[in-house]
């Protein structure tokens, strides 16, 4: 009886399949919460200036500024996050423009237009913008932005 025995080995087959999408999905994740590039190539470069003035949590108050860029289909683009934190949380935000293509422009526009709304008063640990006014792309340089504020910003 060849086929029971292929029944019987079902459960091992789909048991060892699901361990291998486990594997493959925290190696994902890891790639994510170290800033590590994504599938589309987008690399987070960033450089970063601040100026805390108190603390009240794990970061200090004060404004932060820091450059975050991504991979385009035009090539590198960049922008400059200025973040206003107080008690942790994002009191103002800023966007400065680089882009130097056409359509990145445009996105980059729509994406400063809207961030404001999607992260003022939201403590800056927590912050997770993947779209902003249909710009998807720019968010990947606000990402790595936000990270070198996170760390310049840092009382520890």
């Amino acid at each position: 009886m060849p086929t029971s025995s292929f029944v019987r080995s079902r459960p091992v087959i789909a048991g060892l399949a699901g361990l291998g999408l486990v594997g493959a999905l925290a190696g994902c994740s890891a790639t994510a919460a170290t800033g590590g590039s994504d599938s589309t190539g987008s690399d987070a470069g960033s450089s970063s200036t601040g100026s805390g003035t108190g603390t009240s949590g794990p970061y200090k108050d004060g404004s932060y500024t820091a450059d975050g860029s991504y991979q385009a289909p035009s090539g590198t683009e960049t922008i400059t996050v200025t973040l206003t934190l107080a008690d942790d949380k994002v009191t103002e935000v800023e966007i400065g423009k680089h882009a130097t293509d056409p359509n990145a422009v445009q996105y980059q526009t729509m994406f400063a237009d809207g961030i404001a709304s999607q992260v003022v008063g939201k403590d800056i640990s927590t912050l997770s913008v993947s779209r902003v006014a249909g710009s998807s792309l720019t968010s990947n340089g606000f990402r790595a932005a936000v990270a070198a504020i996170e760390k310049q910003a840092a009382t520890s």
